[in-house]
């Protein structure tokens, strides 16, 4: 239910030319990357080794070890280990990150709104069953987020959570009806300087009974989406102080109706959460026959990004001291102060598309040899000639957050991408 900010480019400001690296340099780089399994009917996995023995991590009491999320043996399987690396660390948890900032001032709002109602839960394991993603909360089956172009699945039936709202069907069978579900969750996608595959998300959810709308003249659905609408304002007020607001209706397969909270902030409308009322189907299934329930998402760095002013998405995962020393725990709204002064670099590779190419695949590639160091991925050229051949160009942009990178590795690194598109998507270079 929530999204991640409009794409955010910075400009060219470098531009190397192209140049093979040493052939020791090749086979050194392209030893790390390793070949798929055979993909199932439809899609293409990738997958990057970044150790070949990762040490196994503990979420909510849960153990998992890389085979347990990295299996080149099944065909089902799309998770690389750059993907498995970022299980654990659980940056919401940190209360000197800008994330975890932010969720206690969440929870601050709920604790003095609502006092001793929202259970809160913020260390459940990521490693969720298809029927618990995807079912649970309604999505068709014919749903695109179900694809394995977006969808990190570990087997055909279990994936690495693409919402919080994986949790809500197991919540409320367990008896809650006020509860706060905050986690990372992991989606396939575009590479720039507002997306990432692992980003963190906030589930609120409040269920009512026949007793709490008797008497207001409202029915159910009318009154939790009051009291939904008024909650919400009053947190945008909490994070953001007295601003402008507007309701939009929208769509959501497990809310109807549903909603999205925009605020007029430093002079234009942002989106901050999306919401609604629950679908009866949901609460029926779990044991709230003649309840009624609200829900609302919302993305954490969406919001963490505009409220600290850090302008790219992978700065939440440095660990240099220059990012790390300039927040406080409780300080919500500290001005990011920019230590990195280093060009970008941009290189292009053009190919020949076939029916199976996807842009979300070749982010995978790319992010898969370049890491944290790719910028951006943007198409900016595509034609199709009298042979019905489609060919895109794509532009890719290479910058570290914390230090210059030198002609040589952006070279390496180039090389090493157009070696993997080639053979991972199976195109023709141009």
């Amino acid at each position: 239910m929530a999204t991640l900010p409009t794409t955010a480019a910075f400009p060219s400001t470098r531009t190397l030319s192209p140049s093979p690296p040493s052939r020791a340099r090749r086979l050194l780089l392209a030893a790390s990357f390793l070949p798929s399994a055979p993909p199932p009917a439809g899609a293409r996995t990738f997958r990057t080794s970044a150790a070949a023995a990762a040490a196994p991590v503990e979420v909510g009491g849960v153990k998992i070890a890389r085979e347990d999320v990295v299996k080149e043996d099944d065909p089902t399987n799309n998770v690389p280990d750059t993907i498995f690396s970022k299980i654990g660390l659980q940056l919401h948890r940190r209360d000197d990150h800008p994330l975890g900032i932010l969720k206690n001032t969440i929870y601050n709002y709920f604790d003095t709104s609502f006092p001793g109602q929202f259970v809160k839960f913020d260390d459940l394991c990521p490693l969720v069953s298809t029927k618990q993603n995807f079912d649970d909360v309604l999505v068709p089956a014919d749903h695109v987020s179900r694809s394995y172009n977006d969808t990190y699945y570990v087997d055909s039936q279990t994936v690495l959570r693409c919402h919080t709202s994986a949790h809500q069907a197991e919540l409320l069978r367990e008896g809650h009806t006020h509860f706060l579900v905050i986690g990372d969750v992991y989606r396939r996608d575009s590479i720039d300087s507002t997306h990432y595959p692992v980003f963190h998300q906030m589930e609120g959810f409040r269920v009512f009974s026949p007793e709490d709308w008797s008497g207001s003249g409202m029915d159910g659905t009318a009154y939790a989406a009051t009291d939904l609408k008024k909650t919400l304002e009053g947190l945008a007020t909490h994070l953001f102080g007295a601003v402008e607001m507007r309701w939009v209706d929208t769509y959501f397969p497990f809310t109807n109706p549903s909603f999205e909270l925009e605020i007029y902030f430093q002079g234009d409308w942002l989106e901050v959460l999306g919401c609604g009322v629950t679908e009866q189907e949901i609460l029926k299934s779990n044991g709230r026959t003649d309840h009624v329930a609200w829900a609302f998402g919302l993305g954490l760095e969406r919001l963490a990004m505009v409220l600290f002013d850090i302008p790219d998405i992978r700065l939440f995962w440095s660990n240099d001291q220059r990012f790390t020393s300039q927040f406080s725990k409780g300080k919500l709204g500290i001005k990011f102060k920019p230590f990195s002064k280093f060009p970008p670099c941009y290189k292009d590779v053009s190919f020949w598309i076939n029916d199976a190419f996807t842009e979300n695949n070749l982010c995978e590639v790319v992010r898969g040899i370049a890491g944290d160091l790719v910028e951006e991925v943007k198409l900016i050229d595509n034609f199709t000639n009298k042979k019905g051949m489609t060919s895109h160009c794509y532009r890719i942009a290479y910058r570290s957050m914390e230090r210059s990178l030198t002609d040589e590795e952006i070279n390496d690194m180039q090389w090493n991408v157009r070696e993997a598109v080639k053979s991972k998507l199976e195109v023709e270079l141009r």
